[in-house]
């Protein structure tokens, strides 16, 4: 019994010596500065800092897809985005990937680089203007101040990134997403200010 004590006592003894040794090991670092230490928490604020571009970014629809090949059918994802920065700017983009988050990510990419520069005034549009896209119409009518966004989903979707905060819209024909998102696009990209009509005509913009 005694030896097994003394046993013991020698195991705490070299533990304790090992302990402070462990502690003193220097933690190694990758390349970039992280360190190798697996698991933990992500600090993910400099990742949303990094993606806030200060862009309204809107996702409209996420429709799947297959196609039939000699293997079998494969899956993958359509997703249709608006990209606008509020105060005039906007642009739309469709993307297809095998996964839901890749799908959008691409769709805004595409719809940032598709951005335009859309005619307003003040808060609302300058005239009444029709979209057309495939089967798909879209009136796009001025309102006075204080009369919001009057539109459907898809529809409201693109003049919130536009920007415009008061307007009123009637959607005929197709009621599919995408040919109102991009009748939509048509009908704001047809808008013209005076001021543009007049540089146009080479006149001032009282003489209109």
């Amino acid at each position: 019994m005694e030896n097994v004590q003394e046993v013991e006592v020698v195991a705490t003894e070299v533990a304790q010596e090992q302990a402070p040794q462990q502690e003193q090991q220097p933690r190694r670092y990758n390349r970039d500065g992280r360190s190798d230490r697996k698991g933990g928490r992500r600090n993910n604020r400099d990742r949303d800092a990094r993606e806030d571009d200060g862009l309204i970014k809107k996702l409209v629809a996420v429709n799947r897809v297959t196609k039939v090949v000699k293997g079998g059918r494969t899956m993958r994802f359509s997703a249709l985005c608006v990209v606008g920065d509020g105060k005039g700017m906007v642009g739309i983009g469709m993307a297809k990937a095998a996964e839901v988050p890749q799908a959008i990510e691409k769709a805004n990419l595409r719809a940032k680089k598709a951005m335009v520069k859309i005619a307003l005034v003040d808060t609302t549009i300058p005239h009444e203007a029709i979209g057309k896209f495939g089967r798909g119409k879209v009136l796009l009518m001025p309102a006075q101040p204080g009369t919001g966004v009057i539109a459907g989903g898809p529809v409201r979707n693109v003049l919130e990134a536009v920007g415009i905060k008061d307007i009123r819209t009637k959607s005929y024909g197709s009621n599919n997403p995408i040919n109102c998102v991009k009748a939509t696009f048509d009908g704001l990209t047809n808008l013209r200010t005076r001021e543009h009509i007049a540089e146009l005509r080479g006149k001032n913009a009282d003489e209109i």
